[in-house]
């Protein structure tokens, strides 16, 4: 049996470990945020470039979760189609460099006054990020960062800006993944192997989710949730599949339309 087994998990659960002894209070902050803003019929806008997109499709839509989130997707800067080549990670890194994207994604959006902003970069250090968190504040959006604080403090500014993420934040989430992301140490490799970032932000993710749910319930305005037919059977699946997707719909269009 290898030594290492079970090591990635280890080091995972530290992570999770960490985010739950220091994080919850940021946590709560941002669920009371994203629910105030689907409670006033708008929307709690997710962003993220590279890796830092799973989130976003991680908070909806899927088997429960509810609308109100919106997912900003800008698929030239992730690299799911090709890692090499056209529309490959070489691009996508080059991409999300690029000072004033951020401006021309924002600009596609009307934002409503109790909107959010919740900006996902383990780096923290990228400009589309960066800009995003700045431009959604200039509309007057309260924003939140969810980043890696020890990690993103270990290197230098390399935004044009000179700032980080989380100098942009209203309220700042840690992931708490250790300089560089992979996790763990094996003999004979000089780097370390095993990322962590990925199950950090799905944890936090969920936990806003579940927190602003239980708020949104307790005010009788939680929308319908996608829910699996396993539990609830193939028709009321459906009838929730389509409601949810007619709600999100209604909110986009609202956003996309402008005043």
């Amino acid at each position: 049996m290898s030594n290492m087994q079970g090591r990635w998990l280890g080091e995972a659960r530290a992570v999770l470990d960490r985010i739950e002894a220091t994080q919850m209070a940021a946590i709560a902050e941002a669920a009371a945020m994203c629910a105030q803003a689907i409670s006033a019929g708008g929307m709690a806008h997710l962003f993220g470039t590279g890796h830092s997109r799973i989130p976003l499709e991680e908070m909806f839509p899927r088997y429960g979760s509810y609308p109100g989130f919106h997912p900003i997707a800008e698929l030239s800067m992730t690299f799911h189609t090709q890692v090499a080549g056209a529309n490959g990670q070489r691009q996508a890194m080059f991409i999300e460099r690029v000072e004033g994207l951020a401006e021309m994604v924002l600009r596609n959006f009307h934002f409503q006054p109790d909107d959010v902003m919740v900006v996902f970069s383990s780096s923290g250090g990228t400009a589309v990020p960066i800009e995003m968190a700045i431009g959604a504040r200039r509309r007057g959006l309260r924003v939140v960062a969810v980043t890696a604080v020890e990690h993103s403090q270990a290197n230098a500014p390399f935004a044009p800006t000179g700032t980080r993420l989380l100098d942009h934040a209203d309220v700042v989430i840690d992931i708490c993944i250790p300089v560089g992301d992979a996790a763990v140490n094996l003999p004979g490799i000089d780097t370390p192997i095993g990322p962590v970032s990925t199950i950090a932000n799905a944890a936090v993710v969920n936990e806003i989710k579940v927190q602003s749910a239980e708020i949104l319930a307790a005010a009788g305005t939680l929308p319908a949730v996608l829910t699996s037919s396993a539990l609830v059977g193939a028709e009321r699946s459906a009838a929730l599949f389509e409601a949810a997707y007619q709600e999100h719909a209604r909110r986009l269009a609202r956003a996309l339309a402008g005043p």
